[in-house]
């Protein structure tokens, strides 16, 4: 129920369709003669030119990119590498027939990387499928293809292929592979979303050891020079998701803080 809940209830607090329907909705009263319409439609174009023009993305995605230190490569050999999912277009994938990445891809060429430095460590991906429209299409199979592409051992990948969201991959990971207290385990994800997801794996029990990666701001005050509006409008969407994201898992107890740090 929390999936689908988290799905369908991102439809309407997504900013950018919020500022649409409302656009819509402006433009339809401003035509039938009601005085609010207009009023509305001007509200919502001013926010669409905010999220496209200004730097408020930037500042929304910079307190969480920055959470936690970017990791080197060399350092103490791991036990394993956990990769979390959502670096595939299930869709695509499924529709052309082979692996199509999206914006993501960071983390599966970071795992990639990482399992190569090394080769005694366990290379785990996380991810079943994040789709309603797709339910059976598990992530984990269009990853394995892609590892075993790239050369990754078969005897050092393992896959954990049904979970749906955060929540569920690190359950079904504790569940799967038993991470000890005492071994080093890594993980891998999207920098903005590395706070929520380090939180759900302590309140499950397992310190893991942050890796983030796929960056969406520079860390420097070019972040709040207007350039790319494709690009500030998607960081609004991923910061203000993330953020929701936060929040509801703090508040079911799926997570141990509101906003986890290092």
């Amino acid at each position: 129920m929390f999936f689908i809940v988290s799905k369908i209830g991102w439809l309407f607090a997504s900013p950018l369709h919020l500022s649409l329907i409302c656009l819509a909705l402006g433009l339809l009263l401003a035509w039938r003669g009601v005085s609010a319409g207009l009023k509305l439609a001007s509200c919502a174009a001013l926010a669409l030119m905010i999220f496209a023009f200004s730097p408020l993305g930037a500042a929304l995605m910079r307190p969480l990119e920055d959470r936690f230190p970017t990791m080197p490569l060399a350092m103490e050999p791991p036990t394993g590498i956990i990769v979390l999912g959502g670096a595939m277009d299930q869709g695509i994938s499924l529709s052309r027939r082979q692996t199509t990445l999206d914006d993501a891809a960071d983390r599966l060429t970071t795992g990639v990387a990482l399992a190569r430095l090394y080769p005694k460590a366990r290379l785990i991906f996380s991810g079943g499928s994040g789709s309603i429209e797709h339910p059976d299409e598990s992530e984990a199979a269009g990853v394995e293809r892609f590892w075993r592409e790239l050369g990754v051992p078969e005897s050092q990948m393992s896959f954990e292929s049904k979970s749906r969201n955060t929540y569920e991959n690190a359950l079904f990971t504790r569940e799967l592979f038993h991470p000890q207290p005492q071994e080093r385990w890594l993980l891998v994800t999207s920098a903005f979303h590395m706070p929520r997801s380090v939180g759900i794996f302590r309140a499950l029990g397992m310190n893991v050891i942050a890796f983030p990666v796929d960056y969406r701001t520079y860390g420097a005050p070019v972040d709040f020079v207007p350039s790319d509006a494709t690009r500030a409008i998607n960081n609004v969407e991923t910061a203000v998701r993330e953020y929701i994201g936060l929040l509801a898992y703090r508040l079911t107890g799926k997570s141990a803080s509101l906003f986890p740090a290092p």
